[in-house]
């Protein structure tokens, strides 16, 4: 269930400011604990409530989009009320305004009692989480702002990867390693057809459905917790980042290795929990999406390694990669986790996992 140990790094007085803050906007709260540390961008306060429900306050320790403090509340507001159809997300009771005491704000969205995910069993479960946010309408295109609605997603996600690829220069990665990446990027040279394919199946997709974002509650229900990068794209983007080596090892709570025919089950009931048996499944998309999210999610960590020893910014603008806004055991846990996804036995394995799960699925 979830853990109540304090982050040290959220003191008392910090909290009084934020209880202060609180009740200005629900005067129901008696008591705010810290949760841990766990993540790169935001600090998670549990509300308890008298009378209602309890709350979660979100608040971010930076935009992982690069999104000033006022837009990234707008953009995150915005995730949280779209995916609330799907019957699987928080839903949002309010914002915590932009003030000097909290320069970047929060979200006020409901408190989740739930255990961590455990793989493979509640693989399904997740699985059918992403269906439902995947069946989400798309609105027309004039009402998809605030979230990113690009004309050709799969162009989009081909320029986030270079753009962290130019970290690799300066990342600790072997000639071996590079040079598989470089070979892996190859995917993003020009096909017309390709693209094309991807770019037709666009839907709501959270873009950071690993295993830890995910509680399972006492009804087995999986429920996404974190959905600061939602956006409308390949649903493939979030079956990947949901099941790759580098997602489902990445959260100790939820750390699992799982085989490819575990991995081909969970595609499968994916799509059975939205298509029909009439409907076929678009194997070269899915899985060249799924390249493209290990690809995103290598040449982050060459990006984080890069930065992540700058100063924080002192003005709490934008992205802000500092160790500082973490706790030291977090940031071990991290620089640990992308020099393991860096090395070229990882990027040799996921890379042969790929091959194999595209030759399985062909054979669905």
């Amino acid at each position: 269930m979830v853990d109540f140990t304090p982050s040290p790094l959220f003191s008392t007085e910090r909290l009084s400011r934020l209880h202060r803050a609180l009740d200005d906007i629900n005067n129901d709260v008696v008591h705010l604990t810290a949760l841990p540390d766990t993540g790169l961008a935001h600090d998670h306060v549990w509300i308890s409530r008298e009378t209602c429900p309890d709350w979660v306050a979100r608040l971010p320790k930076q935009s992982q989009m690069q999104l000033d403090p006022e837009t990234n509340l707008d953009y995150q507001a915005a995730c949280f009320r779209r995916a609330a159809q799907s019957g699987h997300t928080p839903d949002l009771h309010g914002i915590l305004p932009i003030s000097a005491d909290f320069p970047r704000g929060g979200l006020l969205v409901s408190a989740i009692e739930g255990r961590s995910a455990q793989l493979p069993d509640d693989l399904p479960a997740i699985g059918e989480a992403l269906a439902h946010l995947h069946e989400i309408t798309v609105p027309p295109v004039d009402e998809r702002l605030p979230l990113a609605s690009p004309c050709s997603p799969w162009t989009a996600m081909r320029d986030e990867v270079l753009e962290q690829a130019g970290y690799l220069d300066n990342a600790p990665v072997s000639d071996s390693a590079r040079r598989r990446i470089d070979t892996e990027l190859s995917l993003f040279d020009d096909d017309h057809e390709l693209a094309k394919r991807v770019d037709s199946q666009r839907c709501l997709i959270s873009f950071d459905a690993h295993p830890g974002n995910f509680l399972i509650t006492s009804e087995g229900k999986a429920v996404l917790v974190d959905l600061e990068k939602c956006r409308y794209g390949h649903p493939g983007l979030d079956l990947a980042h949901a099941s790759l080596y580098t997602s489902t090892t990445w959260d100790p709570a939820s750390h699992a290795v799982l085989d490819t025919a575990t991995v081909v089950d969970f595609y499968r009931h994916w799509w059975a929990s939205r298509y029909t048996t009439d409907d076929v499944m678009d194997v070269e998309a899915l899985v060249a999406t799924r390249r493209a999210m290990w690809l995103w999610s290598t040449t982050w960590c060459a990006k984080w390694l890069s930065l992540h020893h700058q100063e924080r910014d002192s003005l709490a603008q934008g992205e802000d990669w500092s160790a500082a806004l973490s706790e030291d055991r977090l940031i071990a846990h991290v620089e640990d986790r992308a020099r393991h996804y860096l090395s070229a036995s990882v990027i040799e394995r996921v890379g042969d996992d790929n091959h194999r799960l595209a030759h399985e699925l062909a054979l669905t």
